[in-house]
């Protein structure tokens, strides 16, 4: 069985075909710019070379087009023809209530994506475009829609509800949903087995860390509490968004600025993070870690404020869960930053966590960075939301 795994975003197409018999990748690629002037195709391929196509597309269904042509292309392509793909998997942000789980999409699977458009503006919209441009291209080829709200929609009502009029709830659907949930759930997953734990009652902490990023909490796989909300704004400070800000700071802003809830939220979003508490250096860790390390005090404050956040995160799921058997470090900062692990680690001396400095220098690759000593297991575990993804399609169809 091969499964195509689309993940869509509102101007680009991440996708791989993955072979389930041995959940080996054949071909992934990415669409950039859909419906901006400049677009291009990447496709990479074992044994290929890389093949480039620098084609307009105006919009996903003449994306989801090239990227069936390069997969059946004669000397690029992995396979002969685009009826060996037996799925199409694909990420979307948002169902609200109404699905938690993954579910083959039918014509109510769409409307429950559409009518959360206002719940996920960003990514809601793209995530139905791809899967209406793969019905059309390849019609009669079941899609999937796995909810990147799921996993943390498995956490308790006392952690998911907000202390707002509950009629919020009942008419709108305003709750804490969280996001990352694929990724969070293929990791604490894979902890549970790498780490010898309890899968019924191991309790694991995840942090995914990068641009976006987020930390749950989990016993048995299951979900406790997760940072992010009803959006992906709440929580930890990210590259580009504020995290958990006092709302009244909204109100303050707008009287200040003359400005609007909505072009403050814009600002909350796209502005703020490391990249405004930098001073507008960057939203990328590395640019502002060696604005630190050349004394830049606003860099500085940035990186050290991401730090004491995750680390605060930490603390308060270890309370959540009355204790912790694994601390895991994902994603692309998670994965790959020696530096910011090491910190995290440091204000966790309570907990008998003890870091091995020679095994904490690997990157992108899982290994246990905590020493034998240590009361709480510490590892790197790189996320595959593709292949997550791939297997709950695979389970459906």
């Amino acid at each position: 069985m091969k499964i195509l795994v689309i993940n869509c975003g509102s101007s680009s197409l991440k996708y791989q075909l993955i072979d389930m018999e041995n959940e080996g990748v054949l071909a992934i690629g990415l669409c950039e710019r859909i419906g901006i002037a400049g677009s291009k195709l990447t496709h990479k391929s074992e044994g290929n070379e890389d093949l480039v196509v620098e084609k307009e597309m105006p919009n996903h269904t003449v994306a989801i087009k090239l990227v069936l042509d390069a997969l059946v292309d004669p000397k690029y392509g992995v396979i002969k023809d685009t009826s060996e793909i037996s799925a199409v998997g694909h990420r979307v942000l948002h169902a609200g209530t109404i699905y938690s789980d993954s579910i083959v999409v039918n014509e109510d699977v769409k409307k429950v994506i559409r009518d959360c458009f206002d719940l996920g503006p960003l990514h809601n919209p793209a995530n139905l475009m791809g899967i209406e441009a793969c019905e059309e291209a390849v019609p009669g080829v079941p899609n999937v829609a796995v909810f990147d709200t799921s996993f943390g929609m498995g956490m308790p009502d006392k952690a998911g509800m907000y202390a707002i009029p509950y009629e919020y709830y009942e008419k709108y659907s305003i709750r804490r949903y969280g996001f990352h949930g694929t990724s969070h759930k293929f990791v604490s997953n894979e902890a549970l087995t790498y780490c010898d734990l309890d899968h019924k009652n191991g309790k694991v902490i995840v942090c995914h860390l990068g641009n976006g990023a987020s930390i749950s909490a989990s016993i048995g796989g299951k979900c406790v509490d997760t940072s992010m909300g009803l959006t992906p704004l709440e929580g930890l400070i990210m590259g580009t968004r504020s995290g958990d800000i006092d709302p009244a700071v909204v109100q303050f802003i707008c009287n200040k600025e003359g400005k609007s809830v909505n072009e403050v939220l814009d600002i909350l979003n796209k502005k703020s993070g490391i990249l405004g508490m930098s001073g507008g250096i960057s939203s990328d860790f590395r640019d502002v870690q060696k604005a630190q390390g050349e004394g830049n005090h606003l860099a500085d404050i940035a990186i050290q404020a991401f730090i004491y956040r995750v680390a605060k995160y930490i603390g308060s799921y270890v309370a959540a869960m009355n204790g912790v058997d694994a601390i895991v470090f994902t994603a692309g900062v998670g994965e790959n930053d020696k530096p910011i692990r090491g910190a995290v680690c440091e204000y966790l001396g309570y907990l008998g966590i003890s870091i091995d400095a020679e095994a904490n220098k690997a990157r992108g690759k899982r290994v246990m960075i905590s020493t034998p000593e240590s009361k709480v297991k510490v590892c790197v575990i790189p996320t595959n939301e593709e292949l997550a993804i791939a297997r709950e399609t695979k389970a459906l169809v």
